[in-house]
């Protein structure tokens, strides 16, 4: 929480002053920050409000909040970020221009990052510390020398546009691996070059890549990595606090300033979670081995920090406040409302797009979450028949039926043949599910649904119905709740198969005080899909992958006045035809579970940023 910063943070202790006295640069002599006119050295931490239930944002902040309870604010404004979220924070219409070059001089690209500055920056302007606000300093682009682009163009345009809405005085960065490699593309005179790197490295070389390009000036480490990101179905990456605590120590004694990244990860709710390749999407939890757990929970590595920290800077005085309580709610019964297919009319009201080939997700405007391909077998498949995609192009895992009995998953680089049967003229349907855009590297041009065409045998299939879905509309109409016996499958025995809706609710019990708290959600039994309580979308659930079981579940989606509705989307099986259908709320998380992982060595991304910040 705010509390938990200003116990970690000296930078965060500030009296505020008259306007006019405020002012925050840099001395190039002292090679030192300067405040009011004084040497300045900051020790912060990440936050994205984004990842934060805005409910908690008093306790873990934003702009007004952090300037009325005296935090300083480090602002990172992209237009891209990274941060593990969805196309790295580009917003996916810009791949409707299907060649558009992201994070270049590409003119519309360019003319989308003006329309957005132009909003964004103006009103970041009154919070500039001179101004009287909170924020010292202004992060422009993002580790652009690990892009393959390279466009000095770009970053001068960027240059420009920043300093048109934001003034001359306010402190702009840059922010790269600690390399001359990495520097080398992503540092430009006007912007004041940092770096990043992780625990465990040697500190003085990484501060030297810095000095080639900023000879004279403070010393910073704009990402100091406190934990790491996971991907489903690796393990869960944990960071030793000893580790971090050492390198920390290595940083300050240097006289450095230093970013933690994270300080609290958060949460990917609904879909925002982001992708590396080869393509490995991330989850739910952004739970990051933080010093805050995902949750605002203090953990040991919160201690070891503060720890460090207080050898060089006296803390705030104060109690630390306590983590925050939890409640296992318990077992909540849940019993089918429909599947797909029988309320696909209701899930997609506009009806049905037609198109000779597939189209993808962009050219429907329908951005994230899932979209149903159909067309008509056009022979018979007594005989198992392949249906593949032979140029990997299902992005980024399919659920296959005809006519509605399941036939099998196509999942991008990993499965992209399945035998299916039917007769010829039968419906066949592939439920498609953006997992999360690419937000890393050269292939954030991501493009989502069937971005190839599909083949049975050695014929390409066209004449296709594609239904973009607006589920998240339907359970916040309370669409399921009110279903009036829906026209039920032939195939009922397969029915908990195939993709389809499961609700319940939950009661708050009374006579507890302080209820609701927060929670987290399990699936015992469960495959993988999506669950909404009260129409908020907490993300995917994925256990037979791994490494989360649990969902985090914060107070402020619940409410003790009337039932909760849950609405559970699986879209593989579920257990409700072999054991107890059924979900429950319980007080622990579990994101570290062990599981038949794909491979026990980190991916090559992991590989390749964890040298790069050697």
């Amino acid at each position: 929480g705010w509390k938990k910063l200003q116990c970690l943070f000296f930078l965060f202790c500030f009296c505020v002053q008259n306007v006019a006295g405020r002012s925050f640069g840099i001395d190039y002599d002292s090679n030192c920050f300067v405040k009011d006119g004084k040497p300045f050295r900051y020790i912060s931490g990440s936050i994205h409000y984004s990842r934060v239930p805005s409910y908690y944002w008093k306790d873990q902040y934003f702009l007004q909040l952090a300037n009325d309870t005296g935090l300083l604010v480090i602002l990172r404004a992209g237009p891209y970020i990274c941060a593990e979220w969805d196309m790295g924070g580009l917003p996916a219409w810009l791949l409707e221009k299907k060649s558009v070059v992201l994070r270049s001089s590409d003119s519309d690209y360019l003319e989308a990052v003006e329309r957005w500055m132009s909003v964004l920056l103006p009103k970041m302007r009154p919070y500039l510390y001179q101004n009287g606000g909170p924020i010292i300093m202004v992060q422009v682009e993002n580790e652009y020398g690990s892009y393959f682009a390279c466009d000095y163009n770009y970053l001068r345009f960027l240059l420009k546009l920043f300093r048109l809405h934001l003034g001359d005085e306010v402190v702009l960065f840059t922010t790269d691996g600690a390399s001359q490699f990495h520097l080398k593309c992503g540092a430009l005179q006007g912007l004041y070059a940092t770096v990043d790197f992780a625990p465990g490295g040697n500190v003085t070389a990484a501060f030297l890549a810095q000095r080639n390009s900023e000879p004279k000036g403070p010393l910073v480490n704009s990402e100091f990595y406190t934990g790491w990101l996971d991907h489903w179905g690796h393990r869960h990456s944990v960071v030793p606090a000893q580790t971090i605590a050492k390198t920390l120590n290595e940083i300050l004694a240097c006289g450095a300033n230093v970013n933690l990244y994270m300080f609290i990860g958060g949460t990917n709710f609904a879909y925002w979670n982001g992708a590396n390749m080869p393509y490995m999407p991330q989850p739910t939890s952004y739970d990051y081995d933080a010093p805050l757990s995902e949750a605002g929970d203090l953990t040991e590595k919160y201690f070891a920090l503060r720890e460090v920290i207080g050898m060089y800077k006296q803390l705030p005085e104060g109690l630390i406040p306590p983590t925050t309580p939890k409640f296992a709610y318990g077992k909540v019964c849940l019993q089918k409302a429909s599947t797909v297919l029988e309320v696909l009319d209701g899930l997609s009201p506009s009806g049905p797009v037609r198109s000779t080939y597939p189209l993808t997700f962009v050219e429907l405007k329908q951005y994230f979450g899932y979209v149903l391909y159909r067309t008509t077998l056009p022979k018979n498949c007594v005989e198992p028949t392949p249906l593949s995609s032979p140029l990997n192009g299902v992005h980024d895992r399919a659920y296959v039926s005809v006519n509605g009995v399941p036939q099998g998953i196509l999942e991008r680089d990993k499965s992209l043949k399945i035998n299916i049967t039917g007769q010829a003229g039968a419906n066949l349907d592939i439920l498609v599910e953006n997992m999360g855009r690419v937000n890393f590297g050269r292939y954030n041009n991501d493009f989502k649904g069937l971005v190839s065409n599909l083949t049975l045998a050695q014929d390409i299939l066209v004449g296709w119905e594609i239904y973009p879905l607006d589920i998240d509309g339907a359970v916040n109409s309370d669409f399921f709740y009110l279903l009036d016996h829906p026209k039920r499958s032939a195939v009922k025995a397969l029915s908990y198969e195939v993709p389809a809706f499961y609700t319940g609710t939950l009661s708050i019990p009374g006579g507890i005080p302080d209820l609701p708290q927060d929670t987290y959600v399990n699936f015992p039994g469960w495959t993988k899909g999506q669950i909404w309580i009260n129409g908020f979308n907490l993300g995917r659930y994925w256990p037979a992958r791994g490494p989360q079981l649990t969902l985090y579940v914060p107070r402020n989606v619940l409410v003790a006045s009337v039932p909760n509705n849950i609405t559970v989307l699986e879209l593989e099986r579920s257990p409700c035809s072999t054991q107890a259908c059924e979900i429950e709320f319980v007080d622990e998380p579990n994101i570290n579970a062990t599981l038949q992982h794909e491979t026990d060595k980190p991916p090559l991304f992991v590989r390749e940023l964890s040298m790069k910040h050697l």
